[in-house]
Parts: C-alpha cells; structure tokens; sequence
C-alpha cells in the first residue's frame, strides 16, 4: 500500500518563475506541436519531452486540433498534482464551452443547443439541468444492481460462447452492447430491443460521436499516410449534416422512450425538446461513452496484475456474499475494500476522460510542488490527467497497477484522484462541474468485478489499442465450479 509523501514546501516558500515554454510562430508552431502529438512523439511522450526539457510540471504549448479547427491552440499545460487541481476550482476557471478542449463542436451534432456539458456553472440553464440528471439519477439508484447484473450475466455468457468457439473473445464489442443496453434501459425503463434501435444503438451512437471526436484523435495507420490523416481529421471540422439521420434515430427513440424523465424535465420548466436533447447527450455520450473505455481498462489492469490479484478479490468477494446470504447487496459491496480499491486505481492509472481543460477567470498564481507561476486571466489551461495523477511526489511506484493503494491509510490518497473532474472524495453538486454519473460509475466498476470473480476464478487476455482506448481479447476464462447463477 502506498502512502502520501511528505517533501513538499510550503507554497509561501516557493520561487516565482516565468512560465517557461512558448507557443512557436503563428500559425505553423500548433501544426508542429500537432504533429509531435499524434505521430512524431505520441500522446505521453509529447508530454513527457517537455517536462524534461522545461524542468518543469508547468509550461507553455499548443494542443490539438490547432489550425483551422481551433482559433487559438495556446495552452498553459498543469501535469502535477499540486497544480491540476485549480482546473477543478470553478471559482477561478470558466468551463464554458472547453468540453472537447481548445474547440467545441457545432450546435447542429444537439439540435443546436448547448448541452449541459459545455455550459459553465455561472450559466442559469447549467444548474437546472444538472439538477435534474442529479435526480433522475437518484430516482433510479435502486435499479442500478439487479438491471446492470442481468446485462451482466448475458453479457458474460456470450463472451463464454464467443471463447469456445472462436479460441478467444473481443470484450469490446461485446461490451459495447451491453454497456448501451443497460445504460438505455436504466433511463428509458425498456430495452433498446424493444424500439427501432434494436441492435444498432453502438453503431448509431459511434457513427454521431466520431465527427465530434476526430480532432482528437489518430485512427493509427501507416506512418506514410498521417498527412493525410492530419488534413482529413485535424484541419476542418466535419459537417454534422454528414451524421444527422443516426442522430435524428436515437433522438426520436429517446423522445418517444424517455417519458419519464422528459415529464420531470417539464416540471423543472426545461423545455422538453431541450432536455430531450440533453438526455442523449448524457445517456450517449457521457455514460456510453465512458462505459466504452471503463470496462476495458477495468479489466485490462487487472488481467495484467494477474492470478495473485485475481485470488485475493475472489476470497474477497465471495466471502462477503456468502455473509450477506448469496446476495450481492450495497452492504455487502461496502465490505469489498480491496474490490473498491482496484476499481479506484485503474481509474488513475487511466482515467477514460484524460484531459481537463479551464479558462482563467482572473489573474492568479498557480504553485506546482517546486515554483509559483503567474496566470493571466483570460488563459486556456490545460491538464492531463494520466500524468498528474502519476505524480511521483504523491504516489509511490505511480506508474504501476497497485490493487490494494487506496485501502486503509491509503483512502487518504483519493483526493488525487479527478477521473471525475472532480475530488473522488467529493460530490457532484450544481455548482460544479465534476460528472453527475460519479457514484454510479464506481458502482457499475465494482459490480463488474464481483459478477466476474463469482462466475471465474482468474483469466488470461491480451491487451491492444482501440479507437479511443485499450482494446481486450480474452484468451482463457477458468470458471468457478461452484457458481450458480
């Protein structure tokens, strides 16, 4: 278990410096930092080159997209855990329209409004509508085991099929589905089955999200083609009009299946077709979304760990459903410090929305643990996650999968912890902008985790790069002889 250093100064102690870094010559200098971004040095390395370089946590560069996408790429890069944190401050930095980063998507991928997401706090229609996710959120709560289980279970069983009969398994599509089909049946109380979507919900909501996506990403081809990678997906933001008819489907289903929670919404006087709106984006894009790289590195990390890990969270979470009476129930899950533990640090070690990004609202001083620097308002800052919650100076061995980090003395640690654009020791509240689904996702991370070592006994996979995340083949599966379902 790892405990939190203590050879830190005193931000009164710290040296003043100018913020070391620049920006390159107009125009070319945010197509060469994009360049060393996806190709030349990849994602970490970019990062990595420049700590190094700089002698700093704190410095100055461009990020994607850049040129013609993004009006102004300038960046003031936060990559440790003493100076991440203000991006999380709204009192100091505006989030309006920073979701996606240094650009924001049209208004036509939404029904041309603003989704809550872009919205800064300080924004009337920002609180109304977080509060209702916040309440349709909790309304449901007691749905979330026994509906996220039943997924769960066919879930597992085709992925046992898929393994015999092909010699392995891809959890991520597998995963895609159900992800979607627990997610749209918590909101909408039916299964997508039921509608028109049938089986097509991934594939509508990837079709919608990936024009939204792809100024952010490498599809990762041959090197003698990232030019031409670069000017299809980097240099002009793809037309909405491109996805319209997917988006338009989900939509309507939604508009026809959500009844509930729209009537609430008009209760709460938000116009029904704006919370419609909305509610896609949230059930599609934010919890989809998020479940699509989740459970993937979920597993990833802790197939890597291996079948000593493997034995300690199945005598963990066996035992406790034995004492609850075979029942997986909240009180049982409370016990499952070790479970809690492991679904806390694969969401350090990789958090599935890495980059927060955050506006200065006035002129500040930001201390990292060696030096102050001085803000100006109206500055983009911009933080990555994957690092700053790797910060050697909190985390000991931070670059490594440890199971048990955040047990004991060691919860003491989560307050490093912002998957959620937020404190894991905090709550989502209105005024903030950290995810409403926060406690959600642990949970369904922790189910995942009880129903599997319920049902196995430890596993082998292999582990690639997807789209937009790891992507997990399962070799061997050893079920537990005893299980029941």
């Amino acid at each position: 278990m790892s405990s939190q250093k203590e050879d830190r100064k005193p931000e009164s102690e710290l040296p003043l410096r100018e913020i070391p870094g620049d920006d390159g010559v107009p125009f070319l200098g945010p197509i060469k930092d994009r360049l060393d971004y996806f190709y030349n040095q990849g994602r970490d390395n970019f990062f990595i080159s420049r700590i190094l370089k700089h002698q700093s946590t704190v410095f100055r560069t461009n990020m994607p997209p850049g040129p013609l996408i993004a009006s102004n790429p300038n960046v003031v890069v936060l990559l440790d855990a003493k100076s991440f944190p203000v991006l999380l401050d709204t009192s100091k930095v505006e989030k309006r329209d920073v979701f996606t980063g240094t650009y924001m998507s049209s208004t036509a991928f939404t029904g041309g409004y603003r989704i809550c997401s872009y919205l800064d706090p300080s924004e009337p229609d920002h609180a109304a509508l977080k509060y209702w996710f916040l309440s349709q959120l909790s309304t449901r709560k007691d749905r979330v085991i026994p509906l996220f289980r039943n997924h769960l279970s066919d879930h597992f069983l085709k992925l046992e099929g898929q393994l015999f009969k092909n010699g392995e398994a891809d959890f991520n599509k597998l995963n895609d589905q159900m992800s979607f089909n627990f997610i749209f049946e918590l909101f909408c109380d039916r299964p997508p089955s039921d509608t028109t979507l049938r089986t097509k919900g991934p594939i509508f909501v990837s079709l919608w999200l990936l024009p939204q996506l792809s100024p952010q990403i490498t599809l990762g081809l041959p090197k003698f083609l990232n030019f031409v990678e670069d000017f299809l997906l980097h240099t002009v933001p793809f037309p909405a009009l491109l996805v319209k008819p997917f988006y338009n489907k989900l939509y309507n289903v939604f508009w026809d299946s959500a009844t509930s929670a729209l009537d609430e919404a008009e209760r709460l006087e938000i116009p029904r077709d704006e919370a419609c709106h909305n509610l896609v984006f949230l059930v599609c894009f934010n919890a989809y979304g998020g479940m699509k790289l989740l459970f993937p590195a979920l597993l990833k990390w802790v197939g890597i760990a291996g079948q000593y890990l493997h034995r300690q969270l199945r005598n963990e979470i066996r035992t406790a459903v034995k004492e609850a009476g075979g029942k997986v129930t909240l009180s049982a899950l409370e016990k499952m410090t070790l479970t809690k533990s492991v679904v806390y640090e694969a969401l350090r070690i990789e958090p599935p929305v890495p980059f927060q990004y955050g506006k200065a609202k006035r002129d500040m001083i930001v201390h990292s643990h060696d030096a102050a620097f001085e803000i100006k308002e109206g500055e983009m800052l911009f933080g990555y996650q994957t690092i700053a919650e790797r910060d050697p100076k909190i985390f000991e061995n931070p670059n490594e999968f440890v199971g048990d980090r955040f047990v004991g003395e060691g919860e003491k640690l989560l307050e490093y912890v912002w998957w959620s654009n937020g404190q894991e020791t905090k709550s989502p509240t209105v005024e903030d902008k950290q995810c409403a689904g926060k406690d959600l996702v642990v949970l369904m991370n922790r189910i995942l985790l009880v129903e599997f070592f319920l049902r196995y006994d430890t596993f082998i996979v292999d582990v690639g790069i997807s789209l937009l995340g790891p992507k997990v083949t399962f070799k061997t599966l050893i079920e537990n002889a005893a299980y029941i379902d």
